[in-house]
């Protein structure tokens, strides 16, 4: 998502709320109690009935000061808003201090009254939670407590040892370590079954606790204990924390003598530095044409997304243009670097999971012709959201701007305002959609994502692979295959599984689980639940036994009639446990459909730049 930090503010130089709150020094939620009367002990002796009147009287005075500093914080922000006429900023006071007082008055009865005890924060924080769900996904409170890792995800920087974790039945397991990160420096491996952390037992515990306890300062020392599958007993692992830093290019390599690749997960902070570096690396190793990998790629920082933009046009060139309630908000981001190419061949890949920001490096580079795009349209979310700061060290991340890409379009697909009969969001229809051109004059259309020049559809996955990765026996497999091979037989690229490593794979898996429910076996328990109802089974029972028979012999050979897929899942898996998450991009290579397309297209240079004409 295209993210304003809270430092950038055409208003900053004039905010009146900024820093002013004239409830910041008082909760007057905190002064709450509900007295009890009823007996002190066993003794006979009995409490002195409380005054309600009385307990009432003092939460009045309370909340009374509350309601007096509540309308001048109102006031305070009506008066800074922009350009609000008199009649709509009185109507407007009105309303926010009757509700603000309603809430207010509601918050004391419930607490006074209810049953049971309420737990201020938790309370609130569900009604908060609530308002923001009601206007957008993407508007949401961050509790102190949920400070760094919203700190992660827009900056990909932290203290830890750098490795991915997850849940496995009782205990949390290393899923990933990053390549030269603490952790793989200190041989911790995927498969890796943390037993303790520091001296504590982290069994029962869930990922984000045991995540705290791995994260803290650069230059502290963590000590975990690991089992590991081939070793009698559990391995100690001293690592030293540092400062980690993800990059936002995952790999960036040549496909062949002239094809250059870069893949781009992310829009964290230095991410357009990362791809500048990139490009120039490649150049250098003959790089003429280029393949940018955008899929799965959820966006990130708006001014990365600009720069990134800016190095495939001309400089000075619009990227986008924000338009906001906030006249202030509304603003051109033009490209303002001297551009890395405006000529080479361009191939943009995206799929249903390129949004935001990835949304407006592809839409640019259509919208001048700069490139194509290929794979499948993108999610669509043309909302720009800005990061606020609020009371206690909290956050507010709000939806401020639509953006608008340099054909004119907005690509947002889901209207949050106009809902449904059941108050469900509404996706723009493809009826309603408007046409707009590039500057070669083709048509692309608004309220949408990005609609790819080159259309491919995505492999679907079997059932059965589906079961073997979800059910971890491919994981758990390679974690065997690693504890008894020390090498990988051949590289990234070359590397297959033979027939013969298949062979042990199925051995592997005749003591494990991969049962499974197809949508037509579901269909078909649906039809005997409602024939036994109606009485009607018995005279088709032995329909129903011949069809259940011929499903589950058909599932028997699931495995080998999804053999190739299975390999190929088996193989990225079994490459990332010599050479990380580059060599599993690497391994994926060779049956990626979209890249494959990508690469036939920069080489048939007439069909290129007929994509690219009207």
């Amino acid at each position: 998502m295209p993210i304003i930090p809270s430092n950038h503010n055409p208003l900053s130089n004039h905010n009146p709320l900024s820093n002013h709150n004239p409830l910041s020094n008082h909760n007057p939620h905190s002064d709450l109690s509900s007295d009890q009367a009823g007996p002190k002990s066993e003794s006979n002796t009995f409490q002195e009935p409380v005054d309600i009147n009385q307990t009432q009287s003092k939460s009045h005075t309370i909340w009374t000061a509350a309601r007096q500093k509540m309308h001048r914080f109102l006031w305070v922000l009506l008066t800074g808003s922009v350009l609000l006429g008199a009649t709509a900023a009185g109507d407007q006071y009105f309303e926010l201090s009757k509700n603000m007082e309603i809430f207010a008055t509601l918050y004391r009865e419930v607490n006074t009254y209810y049953v049971d005890d309420i737990d201020p924060a938790k309370f609130i924080r569900t009604g908060i939670d609530a308002m923001l769900k009601s206007l957008d996904p993407y508007t949401n409170y961050i509790p102190e407590s949920e400070i760094e890792s919203f700190r992660l995800m827009t900056t990909g920087q932290y203290g830890g040892i750098g490795a991915l974790i997850s849940k496995q039945e009782d205990y949390v397991v290393i899923a990933d370590p990053y390549e030269g990160m603490p952790a793989q420096r200190a041989d911790i491996r995927a498969g890796d079954i943390l037993l303790e952390v520091d001296g504590q037992s982290v069994k029962g515990r869930n990922t984000d606790d045991v995540s705290k306890l791995l994260k803290g300062q650069a230059k502290t020392e963590v000590t975990v204990l690991v089992r590991r599958e081939g070793e009698s007993k559990p391995l100690e692992k001293k690592v030293m924390r540092e400062e980690i830093k993800i990059s936002s290019v995952s790999y960036s390599g040549m496909l062949d003598k002239n094809t250059g690749y870069i893949n781009l997960s992310g829009f964290r902070t230095g991410a357009g530095e990362e791809v500048k570096q990139a490009l120039q690396d490649l150049k250098k190793e003959g790089m003429t044409q280029l393949v940018f990998d955008m899929r799965g790629n959820p966006g990130g920082s708006l001014d990365e997304a600009v720069r990134i933009s800016g190095m495939f046009i001309t400089r000075g060139s619009l990227v986008v243009r924000t338009k906001g309630k906030v006249k202030e908000w509304e603003k051109d981001y033009n490209s303002y670097y001297n551009p890395e190419d405006t000529t080479m061949p361009i191939v943009v890949l995206i799929d249903g999971s390129s949004a935001s920001a990835s949304e407006i490096v592809s839409g640019t580079i259509q919208d001048y012709d700069r490139g194509v795009v290929v794979g499948q349209k993108s999610f669509g979310k043309g909302l720009v959201q800005t990061v606020k700061n609020l009371n206690y060290n909290t956050q507010v991340k709000v939806t401020t701007a639509k953006y608008y890409i340099p054909s004119g379009r907005c690509i947002q697909a889901v209207d949050y305002v106009g809902k449904d009969s059941l108050n469900r969001p509404v996706k723009t229809p493809e009826s309603s959609r408007v046409a707009f051109k590039t500057r070669n004059g083709r048509v692309v259309y608004d309220a949408g994502g990005v609609s790819p020049d080159f259309a491919v559809e995505p492999a679907k996955m079997s059932n059965i692979t589906a079961v073997l990765i979800g059910k971890r026996h491919i994981f758990d497999f390679a974690t065997r295959y690693r504890s008894r091979h020390e090498q990988l037989p051949a590289s990234p690229d070359e590397f297959e599984v033979s027939d013969a490593l298949f062979a042990e794979f199925l051995s592997y898996l005749r003591d494990k689980d991969y049962s499974y429910t197809t949508e037509s076996e579901k269909a078909l328990e649906d039809f005997k639940e409602k024939a036994v109802k109606e009485q009607y089974f018995d005279q088709v029972q032995s329909h129903y036994d011949a069809l259940m028979a011929e499903k589950k012999k058909s599932k028997e050979q699931d495995l080998e009639r999804h053999k190739a897929e299975i390999k190929y899942f088996l193989a990225q898996e079994l490459v990332s446990r010599y050479h990380f998450q580059k060599g599993r991009l690497r391994s994926a290579f060779r049956m990626d459909e979209e890249l494959v397309e990508a690469r036939k297209l920069l080489n048939d240079k007439e069909r290129y730049q007929k994509l690219l004409q009207p």
